[in-house]
């Protein structure tokens, strides 16, 4: 195996050939930083590496294979961690000049739980400051490059995940959601990204946007997010939003196939723009549900576009977060963060109960329509990969004062109605680019969702296309 095959290799089969004694924990660890090196100076998808601590970490888990001791699942596989969620010593910047020099003392759940389970971490990923945004770029950290054009953006606010992941500098990334910030970026890099059930994987502390956020897995495979979220999610006690209900057996369960479900097609939800190409190629993509037994059905939802009320929502989480350091990092920080910060301090409380009241009737209409429909499927974003140092695709006038809402239309709405929603590689645009498929469903069912991506990367596998670096 040389090199490159060794760092694309998936999670499932990694930690299979470590148990084996087929593989060393330390040859992948050192296969991995080698390309890190020699890769990450082009994407700057890692902010910081913890190439020291992974090094002892891999000899640890190579003794304990050659000792016979027990392992966990994901026993000398890599992952990184992005760098919104705090690390127990070792720097967590948030892409912001605030946090720079922060170190917290303390794990949060889903991290105790890659560890306890055996991973390596490689270090942190990029994100925008505070991850307010669907692009990576920082005043404290610079832009993140995608894999698959150097000059166009990897999406965000998980950017350095998803460039991480494309690239082959390490198959598990862990990823956050606020509004797309998993499935923004792996739809735009070509990988897989799940966004599972709110609560579903435990978040710790709670961001400021409260019941927005989401933590899940972005992964080059179906197979390999399944993996990983098996051990992050389940309740926790520092999460007062976590499911109590333990995980499913998400790897077990993977290739049950999906004949039989009742499928939506949405092109548009019935008010987004979309770029002509994306939708071709999403439209295909959606075609494969027929060809795998289920009835595919194309739709007008008429959920309505919740963008106004859920811009008040991330304003007002925004100003409740970060007023307090306005007066002395203003200036150090990102103007478009700054801005939607002062938006938010204008926002009335009764403008803000009244956004939480549109919030449950657009919640109410969601429901509704998974009583009739097992899944929904849409294009995951309404483009494809754009220049970087953008909010936006082009200078054309914004509608959505959050100025990342007109290309991102398929995302945010089911952060606010809780439904799990993942992406899956769609095809590549005529230059290239990648295009994603989101599939979405019922709350608490991931196991469908993570059952119909497998299935459709069965019939339309992806994972063997790298960029070419």
């Amino acid at each position: 195996m040389n090199k490159e095959d060794l760092c694309y290799m998936p999670a499932t089969q990694m930690a299979k050939a470590v148990r084996e004694k087929k593989l060393s924990p330390v040859e992948i660890v050192d296969t991995l930083l080698e390309r890190i090196e020699s890769v990450n100076p082009k994407l700057n998808a890692y902010v910081t590496l913890t190439a020291s601590s992974a090094r002892k970490e891999a000899r640890r888990a190579e003794q304990a294979v050659m000792k016979k001791e027990r392992l966990g699942p994901l026993h000398g596989v890599p992952y990184s961690i992005k760098d919104l969620t705090f690390t127990k010593g070792i720097r967590t910047m948030r892409g912001s000049r605030i946090y720079e020099h922060f170190v917290p003392d303390e794990d949060p759940p889903l991290v105790e739980r890659l560890r306890a389970a055996g991973g390596v971490m490689l270090g942190k990923t990029a994100t925008p400051e505070m991850g307010w945004k669907g692009v990576t770029d920082s005043p404290l950290s610079g832009i993140t490059r995608n894999p698959w054009n150097l000059k166009r953006t990897p999406g965000g606010s998980s950017g350095g995940a998803s460039a991480q992941v494309a690239a082959g500098l390490g198959p598990l990334a862990q990823g956050s959601d606020g509004g797309g910030s998993i499935r923004i970026p792996s739809g735009l890099t070509g990988i897989f990204g799940l966004k599972p059930s709110f609560g579903r994987v435990p978040v710790y502390p709670m961001s400021s946007h409260d019941a927005l956020s989401h933590a899940g897995p972005m992964t080059r495979t179906v197979a390999d997010a399944a993996l990983m979220l098996s051990v992050m999610a389940g309740p926790h006690e520092a999460d007062r939003t976590s499911l109590e209900a333990p995980p499913e057996d998400y790897v077990g369960k993977l290739n049950r196939g999906v004949k039989g479900l009742r499928v939506a097609w949405s092109p548009d939800l019935g008010y987004a723009a979309v770029d002509p190409e994306v939708k071709r190629l999403a439209a295909s993509a959606a075609k494969v549900f027929g060809e795998l037994g289920c009835k595919v059905e194309q739709v007008n939802p008429k959920f309505g576009d919740p963008s106004p009320f859920f811009d008040v929502l991330w304003q007002a989480g925004s100003a409740g977060g970060l007023a307090p350091y306005l007066k002395r990092w203003e200036k150090k920080m990102d103007p478009g963060l700054v801005k939607v910060v002062k938006l938010g301090l204008k926002i009335s409380a009764a403008q803000f109960i009244q956004a939480q009241a549109d919030r449950h009737a657009y919640w109410d209409k969601v429901r509704r329509f998974f009583e009739k429909y097992d899944l929904l499927l849409t294009p995951s974003l309404a483009v494809t990969a754009f220049a970087v140092g953008r909010l936006k695709p082009s200078a054309s006038k914004q509608r959505h004062r959050v100025g990342w809402l007109d290309w991102t239309p398929f995302t945010y709405p089911f952060n606010l109605t809780h439904n799990p929603a993942a992406t899956v590689p769609a095809g590549f645009s005529k230059d290239g680019l990648p295009v994603g498929l989101q599939i979405v469903g019922r709350r608490f069912a991931d196991m469908t969702v993570l059952r119909a991506a497998r299935a459709f990367e069965k019939a339309r596998p992806w994972a063997h296309i790298r960029p070419k670096l």
